[in-house]
């Protein structure tokens, strides 16, 4: 791996009370700005380059709240949704929850029987189970959601796949997945980490489960719900399903993210389970052209990079390309960065690698 150089990303205060610096869990870069979110809020972040073309930082944060665009599912519309990816392509942005439970933690000062009750408790969160597509407009010199936009002679609006129509709901009768719905994502349980969009195909990889070392990616078909404008619906396939499953041999890792590159995917997958490592990034060819379910076996990708990672720290999360088209730049951000990556001037570094 040949790391070119680090990127400050630089949060605004906000962000960094709500600790979204230090749980960068999705990226993507489009064109001069760099749209980022963490995993403990419902909000997306937007960030402005110093240089298009080789940036060395993101500033001039702005926030973006998901409810102010869609009705999002849980009684408390600030409730975190978990946002695990980001994926911009044609007029929208798009985000997707991890849709996962989540199992209480044992911490330092529990003692008595309270460390055994906690690790009991697992939980949902309502706001997690959403797919969002936001409309993006110019505004003010600058791409921004927008609540709707004209796009393909007609008008889109922001809108949302949640509620009894969710992808939990879909995979409750699959006979891979749904025996894991009920298990928490950190445990191998269900756990949407990445997306990316090719035209009106919508990728979900998962971190989890992992099934005897074949990751999962899900494709799925939505549109605007006619009756209702800001909700997506999922158009079936030759199959009657609403959705297809890809599985991938990725050495017995888990998908955290994904990022097109052509009519190719680059997925950057790691452990399924709460472990540091290993990390690496491998390529999916020609995943936009996939006409049925497949099983892509090793032979079939390439294994382009391994990340480093660290102990404890330094989790690569997020991917995305950056630069003109065919600079094979990646910059990649981390969940619970290592304290090197925090600078005294209030930024969080990223790393931009050079691909083979």
């Amino acid at each position: 791996m040949t790391r070119a150089k680090t990127i400050r990303l630089y949060l605004g205060e906000r962000s960094r009370a709500a600790t979204t610096h230090t749980n960068l869990s999705a990226v993507r870069a489009d064109g001069r700005v760099l749209w980022v979110a963490g995993d403990e809020t419902a909000t997306i972040e937007r960030l402005v380059s110093d240089d298009e073309r080789d940036p060395g930082r993101y500033t001039d944060e702005t926030t973006f709240r998901l409810a102010d665009f869609v009705p999002l599912p849980g009684a408390d519309a600030d409730e975190e949704a978990d946002i695990e990816g980001l994926a911009r392509s044609g007029a929208f942005l798009w985000a997707v929850g991890s849709h996962s439970l989540r199992r209480k933690q044992i911490k330092p000062h529990h003692a008595g029987p309270k460390p055994l009750k906690r690790l009991a408790r697992v939980e949902g969160q309502d706001n997690r189970q959403v797919l969002v597509r936001l409309p993006i407009a110019e505004v003010d010199g600058f791409p921004s959601p927008v609540p709707s936009v004209r796009h393909n002679g007609r008008t889109e609006h922001a809108a949302v796949l949640s509620g009894a129509g969710n992808l939990r709901a879909l995979l409750a009768d699959d006979p891979h997945l749904a025996p894991f719905l009920a298990i928490p994502g950190k445990d191998n349980g269900l756990d949407v980490e990445g997306i990316a969009v090719h035209g009106d195909r919508v990728y979900l990889g998962l971190r989890g489960p992992v099934l005897r070392g074949w990751a999962f990616v899900l494709e799925l078909r939505p549109y605007t719900d006619p009756d209702d404008p800001q909700r997506l619906r999922l158009r079936p396939f030759d199959d009657g399903l609403q959705y297809r499953k890809h599985v991938l041999a990725l050495d017995g890792l888990g998908i955290r993210d994904m990022c097109p590159d052509g009519d190719d995917l680059l997925l950057l997958a790691g452990p399924s389970m709460s472990l540091d490592g290993p990390v690496r990034l491998y390529r999916w060819h020609h995943a936009a052209h996939a006409a049925a379910p497949q099983v892509i076996r090793a032979g079939d990708l390439s294994r382009e990079l391994d990340l480093p990672f660290g102990d404890g720290d330094d989790h690569a999360e997020g991917i995305t390309l950056v630069g003109p088209p065919g600079s094979h730049r990646l910059l990649v951000v981390y969940d619970s960065p290592a304290p090197s990556r925090l600078t005294d001037d209030g930024a969080v570094l990223a790393d931009l690698i050079k691909m083979p």
